[in-house]
């Protein structure tokens, strides 16, 4: 249990505490060693001595000291810097600080440097802000786990070797790094929405922290499309949090969802905001389209008065905008099927390579819906094998074993 314990901790507070102790001691290398080496206490004593009421808290005191004492190390020999770690040992807090303010930002800013490798950024955020071990980032990247650790450990000389640091950048800095840094506070979102590991559907701490993060960047750079659409975005799908899961902890698709349960007042404020954004391009544009279908879906009555036709439209965009990427199209075609017809659908579709159990679920709906069942259950049976998060795994093996819907062929 406590095993299980520690784990939890690590997904629901490595990112916030590793922003406040690189806020505390303004070296983010020394907090995440010092991070790391905390939770690794856990795993030790946790265990035998039960786990403390308050696991934050205790992870982040621990690590406090840690930091502490590796400073100590760093400057043994000089009194006045000695001096200096004592009076850090002497402030240091047993409270766990309430606000964060803008240290998240600053890291996952700092993770986009543009002294950081293009293609090591995405990895060094998801291991700064989401906590993702080595091994499991190396998954996704499809490489070993030596050569990730070896650019991860790369990437993160660079990033704090950077002259600039921690502070926030603008101007033409900003702009440099600000489609990574969107990017990864929507990942960070997706983290909590639709987690892939763990015992939970959806994880609503971290998707109000994603929304949180935006928001503060919202206040920072008014008046942007590509931030404004993706805090709609986000403030959309979070609005049906509550309607997502049902009382004995599984998942409910958004066709079964009591809409009563959804934070209407939360969809308001979202789609006031996004109706007032004109076309983009880029990013933005592509960020506008995905909260325009979020919106679509958010401010229908019911699944059956969902304006599909509208949904085509907006994903036909969509589609052309990302070089018809597999998710996007695979998406498409779930609307496009409910529109004309699945086979129809999965005719136009053509061949398709699952990435992911989501892909794989999504392709085995519209199998059964063609009424291809033998093929339908064999993707659900492929999804379960491969999705981590026990609901959904639960979930796609029920679909594997019940009997095939009505056909919308």
């Amino acid at each position: 249990m406590d095993e299980q314990a520690v784990e939890r901790a690590w997904r629901e507070h490595w990112s916030r505490l590793l922003a406040l102790l690189t806020a505390r001691f303004e070296r983010v290398d020394l907090a995440e060693d010092a991070l790391a080496e905390a939770f690794a206490a856990a795993a030790r004593t946790w265990p035998a001595d039960g786990t403390p009421s308050s696991p934050a808290a205790w992870l982040h005191r621990v690590a406090q000291r840690e930091a502490i004492d590796r400073l100590r190390s760093e400057v043994a020999g000089h009194r006045a810097l000695a001096r200096a770690a004592d009076l850090l040992t002497e402030r240091c807090s047993d409270e766990l600080p309430e606000a964060v303010d803008d240290e998240m930002l600053r890291l996952i800013f700092l993770a986009c440097h543009p002294q950081v490798p293009h293609h090591a950024q995405a990895a060094l955020a998801l291991r700064w802000v989401l906590g993702l071990r080595t091994e499991r980032i190396a998954g996704l990247f499809a490489i070993s786990t030596p050569t990730m650790a070896a650019r991860l450990t790369r990437a993160r000389q660079r990033a704090v070797a950077a002259p600039d640091g921690l502070s926030l950048p603008w101007g033409a800095a900003l702009d440099e790094r600000l489609a990574g840094v969107l990017r990864t506070i929507h990942l960070f979102f997706t983290s909590g929405y639709a987690p892939d590991e763990g015992e939970e559907v959806v994880r609503p701490s971290i998707c109000a922290e994603a929304v949180r993060l935006v928001a503060v960047l919202d206040d920072l750079l008014p008046g942007r499309t590509d931030i404004r659409a993706l805090r709609s975005l986000l403030e959309l799908q979070h609005a049906r949090r509550e309607a997502r899961v049902d009382a004995a902890g599984d998942l409910v698709l958004l066709a079964d969802q009591d809409r009563e349960r959804w934070k209407h007042a939360e969809i308001d404020t979202a789609m006031t905001r996004l109706l007032t954004l004109g076309p983009d391009t880029g990013l933005a544009e592509e960020l506008r389209l995905q909260a325009l279908i979020a919106g679509v879906h958010a401010v229908a009555p019911s699944e059956q008065q969902t304006d599909r036709r509208l949904l085509l439209v907006f994903y036909d965009r969509l589609c052309a905008l990302s070089g018809d990427d597999p998710v996007v199209r695979l998406n498409r075609a779930v609307v496009h099927a409910r529109v004309h017809g699945a086979r129809r659908a999965l005719a136009e579709l053509g061949e398709v390579e699952p990435r992911d159990h989501r892909m794989l679920g999504a392709l085995a709906e519209l199998r059964v819906d063609a009424g291809e069942t033998d093929r339908a259950r064999e993707l659900f049976g492929r999804a379960a094998a491969t999705c981590g998060c026990a609901p959904l795994r639960r979930h796609y093996r029920r679909r594997a074993t019940e009997q095939p819907r009505v056909a919308d062929r």
